[in-house]
């Protein structure tokens, strides 16, 4: 059974900055993380769910969606099995539940489409005060 758990979601101002973890855990998951690509995402209340980044398996390469491009920074380390969000000059417009994603296959690219993932995490809350 794959885990896949987020964490450091909460109430930051306009401006500010926060940043997400995302821990994966199990025992095919500990196997094979470091060679699964990670993405994430977010989904605001009456709205759909949104890209916001992803990473390949190896941290070679990531990308980004164009609303966080410049603003946020994706990262991981397969020691912990463990990928992190960056958000900087967070914007009120940010508020969302951020959810962390593991891609269903190993040795992918990043990629922007929630078809590639597997296994999702259960949301971490985000909101942004203006």
């Amino acid at each position: 059974q794959v885990r896949v758990e987020e964490s450091g979601g909460g109430l930051v101002q306009a401006g500010g900055s926060l940043s997400l973890s995302c821990e994966v855990s199990g025992r095919t998951s500990e196997r094979t993380f470091q060679f699964r690509a990670m993405g994430w995402f977010r989904q605001a209340p009456g709205k759909q769910r949104e890209f916001l980044a992803s990473i390949s398996w190896n941290g070679a390469s990531t990308m980004y969606g164009e609303a966080v491009k410049g603003r946020f920074t994706i990262s991981r380390n397969n020691a912990k099995n463990a990928v992190y969000l960056q958000m900087n000059t967070l914007k009120p417009e940010d508020t969302a539940i951020y959810y962390c994603a593991a891609d269903g296959s190993t040795w992918g690219g990043p990629s922007s489409s929630p078809r590639e993932y597997e296994y999702w995490g259960q949301g971490t809350p985000v909101t942004v005060s203006s």
